[in-house]
């Protein structure tokens, strides 16, 4: 998940200049002497040794001639010493962005193996750093609010509901989609052809068909997670690419059969028929998408479960008893629950009836 970083247990790494006091003393030289034997002023010799400046590779060339101590030992002690300063300076930083950290949901994130496991502030922020692949609390800012590198993310999360958690969301599809192995690239073609397979995985009904559903979209250079929602985080799905890669991220927020469907579908028409240039956020709380776009993919999904046609001749029927629906999905290929669901948005039904046909699908993510 990413790197540990316990600052505060850190033993303590002392300055080079501490043990060029220690080898003076034991070779009996003074500093005005060393000073002279390495051909530098005796105030920077006093600077090193008094921590406040720091051994270049130049000086500990000439050190390890009256030392006898190699260079190298002198340059890692300085490296060491460096690294020290710098990690107790993001301590500090770290406990700074506690307010910062406390607007995600650590808890649950820890609860799904999310983030490393951490306890103290300065933990958590640094488990969340890790996560987001950043050093800062401004990195994020710049990167999820501030649109900072526009060509990777295109959409602020400034009006999201809770962009903290969306952000959380998001990245964590991301994480799972870097963990799929892709053996060609993205193939338009070979999706639209293989989207009558991926219909039928529903038609058929298969236990377990998430994998199968993934492995579908591999093979046209397609990626595809599903990640739990976060609480205040109310998304459905999500579309972007990343190098060139579409990455479809389904929530399963409502765990109905029907509505998995046709979101994913609905995602997949953003791919074909929307490109790389926007990312597509559903139901995100205060983030607009593109409506026309948003209309397209809508009527893209529409049409692969349950044709407009197909649904004027079930409404037309009056026939929505539960062996009635059954036929009619027998009859146009399609899953009894799209039908209970077709006929629930348009009113033609109360949403308690037919309940027995809608099927509730709950995924791993």
């Amino acid at each position: 998940m990413g790197i540990k970083a316990n600052i505060s247990k850190l033993a303590v790494v002392f300055h080079p200049g501490v043990t060029l006091e220690e080898k003076l003393l034991e070779m009996g030289m003074s500093i005005k002497e060393f000073a002279i034997r390495t051909s530098k002023p005796e105030k920077t010799i006093i600077a090193v040794i008094r921590g406040r400046s720091s051994i270049t590779t130049e000086m500990a060339v000439s050190f390890e001639n009256v030392t006898m101590i190699p260079a190298s030992f002198w340059l890692r002690k300085q490296l060491s010493y460096d690294e020290y300063v710098v990690r107790k300076n993001r301590e500090a930083a770290a406990v700074a962005s506690a307010e910062w950290m406390k607007k995600f949901p650590v808890a649950e994130m820890l609860k799904r193996g999310w983030l490393n496991t951490a306890s103290s502030i300065e933990e958590k922020v640094q488990a969340l750093f890790s996560f987001f692949a950043i050093s800062t609390e401004k990195a994020w800012n710049d990167y999820y609010i501030n649109q900072e590198l526009k060509l990777a993310f295109r959409i602020s999360l400034v009006h999201a509901k809770d962009p903290h958690a969306m952000s959380a969301w998001l990245r964590r599809g991301e994480i799972q989609a870097a963990n799929i192995s892709l053996n060609k690239q993205f193939d338009e073609k070979m999706l639209r052809a293989a989207l009558p397979r991926m219909k039928q995985l529903m038609v058929d009904d298969v236990e377990g068909f998430f994998p199968q559903l993934q492995e579908l979209c591999a093979e046209c250079g397609v990626k595809l997670v599903s990640t739990q929602c976060l609480p205040k985080a109310p998304i459905s799905g999500a579309t972007r690419w990343i190098n060139d890669i579409p990455i479809v991220q389904l929530s399963n927020r409502y765990k109905r059969y029907d509505i998995f469907w046709f979101n994913f579908f609905h995602e997949i028409g953003h791919i074909l028929l929307h490109g790389k240039k926007d990312i597509f956020l559903e139901h995100a709380g205060c983030i607009e998408n593109d409506l026309v776009k948003e209309q397209e993919a809508d009527r893209f999904a529409a049409n692969i479960l349950l044709a407009s046609n197909e649904e004027q001749e079930i409404l037309k029927s009056h026939d929505y008893s539960v062996e009635g629906i059954k036929r009619a999905a027998s009859r146009y290929g399609t899953h009894p629950a799209i039908i209970v669901g077709r006929l629930q948005h348009c009113n033609a039904i109360d949403y308690w009836q037919d309940q027995s046909l809608l099927k509730s699908i709950c995924l791993d993510s």
